[in-house]
């Protein structure tokens, strides 16, 4: 069994900057990839960010790159997601996902395990 908990959510505003953490605990794998999606009411939930555990290459949706930035840590299992220039369209609830086996992906069915989420709300 996986357990994924995400903190570091909250109100924001437009402008400002927040810090995602999200710790991995149980299981262990040997090859995988870890990623945040994000839902806003009424949305489907979309890709934002995701990182090969492997080499830490990263990958971004159009809409976050250049102001966010996902990383990891091994030691710690935790991967971040710090998000800078938030503005009002980033309003969503954030996941953070693994997959495994496998390479990061943008696609919502390549992950297994989710996360419970964490809201991030940006004010104008």
């Amino acid at each position: 069994q996986v357990q994924l908990v995400e903190s570091g959510g909250g109100l924001v505003q437009a402008g400002d900057s927040l810090r995602l953490s999200c710790a991995a605990s149980g299981r262990t794998f040997s090859t995988y990839a870890m990623a945040w999606f994000r839902q806003a009411p009424g949305k489907e939930r979309d890709f934002v960010a995701a990182i090969d555990w492997s080499d830490g290459s990263t990958y971004y949706a159009d809409s976050v790159k250049g102001r966010f930035t996902i990383s990891r840590d091994n030691a710690k299992n935790t991967v971040y997601l710090q998000m800078n220039s938030l503005a009002p369209e980033d309003t969503a609830v954030y996941y953070c996902a693994i997959r495994s086996p496998g390479r990061a992906s943008s696609r919502i069915y390549d992950y297994r395990y989710w996360g419970q989420g964490t809201q991030v709300t940006v004010s104008s």
